[in-house]
């Protein structure tokens, strides 16, 4: 403080000292000299010290160019990351997809590792099998609960064999780990699950996850990480448990090697119905295509892991399903899964309410942002005289446009679609609170409406669950419908909360695809085509398990998917419901004619578990570990207590030598800012711009001191 008092006195500047001012003057005239000797001795100091960092950051430069390196906590450079590759084979049989997907675990370092990959799956997987292949050897896994396939494999890394074990964190969102990969060599995990294929409206689709977006953690930690290395970059919370088990780092493309983090993809389609073409929203696609079937694969011989990768089929007009059924016997029992389409129809138009919800968090930075407000300008497009609106936007707080919902007319429509323009991306994802405020907004003037909620979000938040509770007890006389934005949204939440919501679901993948999407959406908000779903199946003289166990509404465009054990395919399936206007409608299904399918027993014990965790949500209860963790061992799926587990018994790593951990990065999905990279500590040129700027800093002042040097 002395020093810059003495540099802001007018009295040191030159030609103003006087005789009388001598002794003052002489006091300055030191106090500048010994503060310029310490810069120039504190800058030669800090050039030694950049010496070595520029020397570090050109030698790692010049080694790797973009490979990623860990950094422990004192600074010292590690291995260099274990190098990703994974293949996607999808077989397409009917309703259902198997696909095959194995990742390539390459060790580029000099020492023993271990993998660790989070990464996402699809919504409704059913994750059946697990195998590692080292050179020629491969071993199967098995299921066990989930503890203890965790001390099967810690034992395994500990005693230096091969080992690897899946663990389920949500039901689209999977840990793999792989003990001890050799130095210079890879391992081999191959990971098999099926999932049901989307038809809506005519049309089917398959959507293949490769990255997540970075969730929001709302709570507070509830402790500091111990230990050397984390897993993620997010501690636990009080509301999300498992914050650091499901929040791998996030990087670009050219920070990993430019090998790693491609996927090779094919895909297998037998519909069974003529088709008219095949399409994507997100890859440029090579087809061949015959009859009933067509292969697949991109263009390019491998796609960055940075989107989803999703594909459409279409069949030729006039083929479109109404209805279909499949048979399956497996250990004796018999399965069968029955799809009924609705008729399309038009009931009255009906008087609504529409609260629209968008997210501004962070996450939808970029692209996503962009695509949100779109999708809200159509919503309100859609609006028709007589409906009342508001508009909700929310990130770290949630702000609503108007104290409860307004006439659609001109002047508060012209105030929307501004309000709308000028929305821009950051803070938190708290969602809850924008839940709170849509859930429980009193209606507007005008008489009774039809109350929906559309909310637009990437549903990247880890505390779901809780978010679903919300949706559930607070819905009331309310329909949730959810508008996914992103190359990488949050499918299990978008679609969930909307089933919670008792309204539909629809995903933004470009720009391009908002007219399209919301379109359809918006046509089946106008009015459920199916109500008071009632599905008998043949009576067999036996309580039977149908999954879902009770169908809710149907949208247009939307078909029942039900399955079924316990029962032959004999007999007439019968479903019936009520149009809008009160009318009634049936059809039937001649169980006899079934088609022949596989993994329907899978897909029953998937659906079965989903019920019972369901049934204990609504009562506020844990659970029955033990029944599912029956179910999971049974059918062989994954389930939330259980895990698969492979060991090689012989030993593959010598006593003497040692083996790290790393935690493999996911890479920032497409179209978002660079604000969403989470990082673990790495080398870089940060320390060296660092110690720069304070070098260029001490060389100012050390000037501007000498500037200001009274001439004595």
């Amino acid at each position: 403080m002395m020093l810059l008092s003495l540099l802001a006195n007018p009295a040191v500047r030159p030609g103003l000292f006087t005789a009388r001012r001598a002794k003052p003057a002489a006091r300055q005239s030191r106090w500048l000299r010994m503060a310029e000797g310490i810069s120039l001795w504190l800058a030669v100091l800090l050039m030694l010290f950049v010496h070595p960092l520029y020397a570090e950051a050109r030698q790692m430069d010049m080694e790797q160019p973009g490979q990623l390196y860990l950094m422990n906590d004192q600074s010292a450079r590690q291995q260099p990351a274990v190098i990703l590759d994974s293949e996607f084979q999808v077989h397409v049989s009917g309703l259902l997809a198997q696909t095959r997907l194995t990742r390539t675990f390459r060790n580029a370092s000099d020492q023993w590792q271990e993998g660790i990959f989070v990464f996402p799956l699809p919504d409704k997987a059913t994750v059946y099998g697990l195998r590692m292949t080292i050179g020629e050897r491969e071993i199967v896994g098995h299921i066990e609960p989930k503890a203890k396939a965790r001390q099967t494999y810690e034992r395994a890394r500990q005693a230096g064999q091969h080992a690897a074990t899946l663990e389920q964190h949500r039901p689209n969102l999977f840990t793999s780990r792989v003990a001890n990969i050799p130095p210079g060599e890879s391992v081999q995990v191959e990971i098999r699950y099926q999932q049901p294929v989307a038809y809506k409206h005519g049309e089917f689709e398959l959507r293949l996850p490769t990255t997540l977006t970075p969730r929001y953690m709302p709570g507070d930690p509830l402790a500091e990480t111990q230990g050397q290395w984390q897993s993620g970059w997010a501690l636990a919370t009080t509301e999300v448990a498992d914050a650091h088990e499901i929040s791998p780092f996030t990087v670009r493309p050219q920070d990993v090697d430019g090998g790693s983090h491609r996927a090779r993809i094919g895909i297998e389609i037998e519909s069974g119905l003529a088709l008219a073409d095949v399409s994507s929203p997100s890859h440029r696609l090579h087809t061949e295509l015959d009859g009933a079937r067509a292969t697949v694969r991109p263009e390019q011989e491998k796609v960055l892991m940075d989107r989803d990768v999703i594909v459409r089929w279409r069949p030729v007009a006039g083929s479109e399903p109404k209805a279909a059924v499949f048979h399956q016997t497996w250990r004796g029992e018999d399965y069968l899964m029955a799809m009924v389409l609705p008729p399309e129809t038009v009931g009255p138009v009906l008087r609504r309410e529409l609260v629209f919800v968008i997210d501004t968090s962070g996450s939808m930075a970029g692209d996503a942002i962009a695509q949100a407000r779109s999708a809200l300008l159509k919503g309100l497009e859609s609006l028709r005289p007589g409906d009342s609106f508001n508009v909700i936007q929310f990130n770290s707080q949630a702000h609503a446009l108007f104290a409860q919902p307004v006439p659609a007319e001109g002047h508060y429509l012209a105030r929307a679609r501004r309000y709308v323009q000028d929305l821009r991306a950051n803070g938190g994802t708290e969602m809850a609170g924008a839940l709170s405020l849509a859930l429980g907004m009193d209606s507007g003037p005008g008489g009774e409406r039809v109350r929906q909620v559309v909310f637009i979000t990437d549903g990247a938040v880890g505390n779901e669950s809780a978010l679903f509770n919300q949706i559930r007890s607070g819905l009331t006389d309310r329909r949730l419908f959810t508008v996914g934005i992103g190359s990488a949204p949050n499918m299990h939440f978008l679609r969930e909360a909307a089933r919670w919501g008792r309204g539909e679901f629809t995903a933004i993948h470009s720009g391009a695809e908002v007219d399209r999407a919301l379109n359809r959406l918006f046509a089946a908000m106008e009015a459920p085509v199916l109500t008071n779903l009632d599905v008998r199946w043949p009576d067999q003289g036996q309580p039977l398990e149908p999954v879902p166990a009770r169908p809710g509404d149907l949208f247009r465009g939307t078909p029942l998917i039900q399955v079924i054990r316990g029962l032959p395919a004999a007999g007439q399936l019968q479903v019936s419901g009520q149009l809008p206007g009160g009318r009634h409608w049936s059809t039937s299904l001649d169980l006899a004619q079934a088609a022949p399918a596989s993994g329907l027993n899978r897909q029953w014990a998937r659906g079965r578990i989903d019920e019972l965790t369901d049934a204990a949500r609504l009562q506020g209860q844990t659970p029955d570990e033990q029944q599912i963790t029956e179910l999971s061992v049974r059918h062989g799926v994954i389930s939330p207590f259980t895990s698969f587990v492979v060991v090689e018994q012989r030993r593959a790593r010598p006593e003497t030598e040692s083996a790290g951990s790393q935690s493999i990065p996911t890479l920032l999905p497409a179209g978002s800012q660079p604000g969403m990279l989470r990082y673990p500590q790495t080398a870089t040129f940060a320390p060296l711009f660092t110690a720069l700027g304070l070098l260029g800093l001490m060389f100012s002042l050390a000037i501007a001191m000498l500037n200001r040097r009274p001439s004595l």
